[in-house]
């Protein structure tokens, strides 16, 4: 399991593990700016030993490391610990996601990716994991507000009653307004598996919270055969 946090440092820790020093110490600035600390193992065996500590909230695991591949470090973490863990690679087969995914990841991030994908992902997983982060207790796009400690959305002041996979969606969503998200990314990150071109649950709850979200679901547009996108509704009409 995770760490207990101490009063010396209360902000949740990661462990990265991943041979790229540039990549890697820009992610540690991006996530300390954010309020985690991360530390840095630069190959799979110290990786391994420091990820079995105890001491930490999340692994951010690369697949491609010397010593010990990532899919066989996260095999061995398993046996011993739940500590929830990011698999960050530029292997984006889908049978690739899929062996991490199986392997006990609880998300798949393929690079390149953008330093707000990966606290957005960083986020998903701790609140699912139950061990939240320091930051603003609210996000605001538009009239969309989200109280994100009590999980609710209010439109205009008003709340609207919605899932908690709905929820989960539109906090996803709300942080990276103005952003098309591809569907498989949102898949990845919601349900742990990528999309098929034969699922249409990822569309089904998209299209029920936009009823539950009246006048303002329009501001959840499709972009065809890519993903979704939520533009902030500006004035008392609608969407913008």
């Amino acid at each position: 399991m995770g760490r207990e946090p101490t009063s010396a440092d209360e902000r949740p820790h990661a462990l990265l593990v991943d041979d790229d020093v540039e990549l890697g110490e820009l992610l540690q600035d991006a996530l300390d700016e954010h309020g985690i600390r991360v530390e840095l193992a630069r190959d799979g065996r110290r990786g391994l030993a420091r990820a079995l500590s105890g001491e930490h909230d999340l692994l951010l695991l690369d697949v491609m490391l010397p010593g010990l591949d990532g899919f066989e470090l996260l095999r061995l973490v398993r046996r011993k610990s739940r500590v929830p863990v990011i698999m960050l690679t530029a292997r984006t087969a889908p049978a690739d996601q899929i062996a991490g995914l199986d392997a006990g990841a609880d998300d798949y991030l393929p690079k390149p990716f953008g330093a707000d994908v990966l606290l957005a992902r960083v986020r998903a997983v701790l609140r699912r994991s139950g061990r939240g982060m320091a930051g603003p207790n609210a996000l605001e796009v538009g009239r969309f507000r989200l109280i994100l400690g009590a999980r609710e959305v209010l439109v205009g002041g008003s709340p609207v009653a919605l899932t908690d996979l709905e929820y989960d969606i539109f906090e996803y969503l709300a942080r990276a307004a103005g952003r098309v998200v591809p569907r498989n990314e949102l898949s990845v990150a919601l349900f742990q598996r990528p999309a098929t071109p034969f699922d249409r649950a990822l569309d089904t709850h998209i299209c029920n919270l936009r009823k539950k979200l009246g006048e303002h679901g329009e501001a959840i547009a499709t972009v065809r055969s890519v993903g979704y996108l939520l533009r902030a509704p500006d004035g008392p009409g609608g969407a913008g």
